[in-house]
């Protein structure tokens, strides 16, 4: 089973879609990455989804990654001592720390760190902005404020604080617990929220000791003043517009995403644009006019991954979701003009690597190649062939399971496990063998293949070979 499209999808997994035959059907449908939001659900539950993706795995024949969303600090409201309150713009209201039930002229904010950066001035979004108090006067376990925009509040709704890097760790204690069940379980990716600086990546790195790769969700405004040193300890970000939204003006959001995803595809790295791809499809069998014309940007702009959540997770359509999803991406690709839009956007480096990439993928445009082969140990040398964009199929065989399905998530890219080359007669028959028994090569016709020598040692790429597909 290969996917007719290059972008890549991920469903979120929840109550609508865990049981076998669900996971299933939604890798037939499209689905290559399955993400266990660890915000939501028992360690026990998301033990029998990650076990089930590996039998959906073997049922559909083709490698699927698991991407361990960790939760990171949820800054909230406390409670209100007799349900939702009124409140009205112009009036005081504020924030403390006192543990007592809230009412309509105050509540608990149970987060000094908040209280600690906020300035005169400044304002603090509630419940996804719904509410904005503007701060008015403040101290080091109050904020007195005044209110903006809002009409309504309710217990545990969610802080924010725009503008204004809140220290707080990116890892909670849960988020260690958690992370430390999702390696025992072998989860392929691990996506760290709420990101303000390089430190918090780097100790995310230092925890999963290379068991996992590491993603980012940029969804702070302060992520993107550190952005070039979080993405030098990243190997994948996620584009979180929900809170990215929250925080930023709306005018902002579409903007930073097009940076987001040019800094990535500079460097080479997978990117995932969320949240609200089809968010109507959460109650409806098909999506809005403007949520597919959202997907079909991001796929034009050459993400390499567009993610599913709610309408996976919790919605009654999952697997339409995926099915529409798929559709468009596929219609995209068709677009005669897309090609132009996937030229490579990263400048060639001096390393021998790179430049032997750049030469595959030039080499790769003649009309006698129809397929690229990369063999990797690592993954780098798929990783670095997907960031030339190549149109032909591209195949990464890997000796490692492991690698294979990190590289479910990345543009292009159909890895397969395959067992280690030992010379270069072996390489070439291992290649062409799997792109005839795929049916991306015919027999007869040539593919570009390339590797490293000595074989098996991770390192860089530096042989080109073109070899005829043989018959059965």
């Amino acid at each position: 089973m290969i996917r007719a499209r290059r972008a890549r999808i991920v469903a979120t997994l929840g109550p609508a879609s865990r049981s076998p035959e669900q996971i299933e059907a939604l890798a037939r449908a499209g689905a290559d990455v399955f993400r266990v939001n660890f915000s939501h659900g028992a360690h026990e539950d998301h033990a029998q989804a990650i076990a089930t993706v590996r039998g959906a795995e073997a049922a559909v024949g083709r490698p699927l990654a698991v991407l361990a969303d960790l939760q990171g600090p949820k800054l909230r409201l406390g409670r209100f001592a007799d349900g939702p309150v009124s409140i009205r713009p112009g009036q005081a209201f504020r924030l403390d720390l006192d543990p007592a039930l809230g009412d309509a002229t105050r509540v608990c904010a149970p987060h000094p760190e908040i209280l600690a950066a906020v300035k005169v001035g400044a304002d603090i979004l509630i419940d996804d902005g719904r509410v904005r108090l503007r701060v008015v006067r403040h101290g080091k376990d109050f904020a007195e404020t005044e209110v903006v925009v809002g009409e309504t509040l309710s217990n545990h709704k969610g802080l924010n604080l725009p503008g204004h890097p809140i220290p707080i760790p990116a890892l909670t204690p849960k988020d260690r617990k958690d992370l430390a069940f999702a390696l025992d379980q072998g989860v392929d990716w691990v996506a760290l929220s709420f990101v303000q600086r390089a430190a918090d990546m780097a100790e995310l790195r230092q925890l999963v000791q290379g068991r996992a790769a590491v993603l980012a969700k940029i969804e702070k405004p302060a992520a993107l003043d550190a952005l070039d040193e979080i993405l030098d300890l990243c190997d994948g970000v996620m584009v979180a517009r929900g809170d990215l939204g929250v925080e930023l003006a709306p005018e902002d959001v579409p903007v930073v995403q097009k940076a987001l995803i040019r800094a990535c595809r500079t460097r080479g790295l997978p990117v995932i644009v969320a949240t609200q791809m089809l968010e109507s499809m959460t109650s409806a069998p098909t999506p809005t006019r403007a949520e597919a014309s959202d997907v079909a940007g991001a796929v034009y702009e050459g993400a390499d991954a567009l993610m599913l959540s709610a309408e996976t997770a919790a919605g009654d359509f999952p697997l339409e979701a995926v099915s529409i999803m798929d559709r468009i991406i596929c219609r995209v690709e068709r677009d005669p003009r897309w090609p132009e839009l996937m030229a490579a956007e990263y400048p060639i480096e001096d390393a021998d690597a790179d430049a032997l990439v750049a030469a595959a993928g030039r080499a790769a445009q003649g009309p006698s190649i129809v397929c690229l082969a990369s063999f990797t140990t690592t993954g780098q040398t798929a990783l670095r062939l997907a960031r030339e964009r190549p149109l032909q199929p591209a195949l990464a065989l890997t000796p490692h399971v492991e690698v294979a399905r990190r590289l479910a998530l990345t543009w292009g890219v159909e890895a397969r496990v395959v067992p280690q080359p030992t010379d270069s007669e072996s390489l070439a028959k291992i290649a062409t063998e799997i792109a005839r028994d795929l049916g991306l090569a015919a027999a007869g016709r040539r593919i570009l293949i390339l590797a490293g020598l000595p074989m098996g040692s991770p390192g860089a790429a530096n042989i080109l070979r073109l070899a005829h597909v043989p018959r059965r």
